[in-house]
């Protein structure tokens, strides 16, 4: 069990009406297929987190300045800056449709440092009258030698597994995949299979949005690693990709060319 386990739930409390505000009525619907390669930031496709936390645990801000696309990448940062009782201000990006089962890919370099989280994950849960579900990529910037898995079911977690990542997944760009499907869930680092799950009672079931973000937290320590700034962080992510359940490879370097 992680601290991670806890943070459904303040994110509930915290961010309540104002992702209920932002989301439009075709995030009822499912999304289809699409490969980001972040030429621009189209806020039509993705919602910037902006001017609140995800509650006690979370000591930064998210903010809109911390979201940046320019020359094929978007980067999230983190930096000291005080908004409200947070010390910190940092980014996050989610796609305002939900998507169901399929491949969920990107393409990123995490932030250094210890405190810190870079994650890619899908996520749908009460805020979106929905039971929280979730599947999830996380760097913990105290041992970037490695990546946490996990998924949550009716807000029910505890199925974390560490996966190494060679060379370090803040020392350059890697690739992290999903592939979700009704009875089995497979995770794949840099395209090689790491992790099946085909417990039926560990694969989420709903449609989720898909997150990227970098945040950092003073008081998970036995999970995230002790806080210590040294100066502006960043994440960087050169692709998000989406391939619905029955469709072929997208693009070069998915890993679905290596399944069809």
């Amino acid at each position: 069990m992680t601290g991670k386990i806890l943070i459904r739930p303040f994110v509930l409390a915290a961010i309540g009406a104002a992702v209920l505000a932002a989301a439009p009525a075709s995030a009822q619907s499912l999304g289809p297929s699409f490969v980001e390669k972040f030429d621009r930031l189209d806020t039509s496709f993705w919602y910037v987190s902006d001017g609140w936390n995800n509650g006690p645990h979370q000591n930064c801000t998210w903010s809109k300045g911390q979201v940046k696309v320019e020359g094929g990448l978007l980067t999230l940062g983190l930096e000291r800056q005080q908004v409200g009782d947070r010390a910190y201000v940092c980014g996050e990006i989610q796609t305002r449709q939900r998507y169901g089962y399929g491949t969920y890919e990107i393409r990123m370099k995490a932030g250094t440092g210890t405190g810190l989280n870079s994650a890619f994950f899908s996520y749908i849960g009460p805020t979106d009258k929905q039971p929280h579900d979730e599947i999830d990529f996380e760097v913990l910037g105290k041992n970037t030698g490695e990546v946490q898995l996990n998924q949550y079911i009716s807000a029910k977690g505890g199925n974390e597994k560490l996966v190494p990542v060679a060379g370090g997944a803040d020392k350059g760009f890697n690739d992290y995949a999903f592939i979700w499907e009704r009875n089995r869930l497979r995770y794949f680092v840099n395209g090689r299979l790491v992790h099946e799950v085909t417990d039926p009672a560990k694969i989420p079931s709903h449609p989720q949005k898909i997150f990227a973000s970098l945040w950092g937290s003073d008081t998970l320590k036995d999970w995230m690693g002790t806080f210590a700034y040294s100066g502006p962080v960043t994440m960087q992510v050169e692709r998000i990709a989406f391939t619905a359940l029955g469709e072929g490879c997208r693009f070069q370097g998915s890993v679905l060319c290596a399944q069809d």
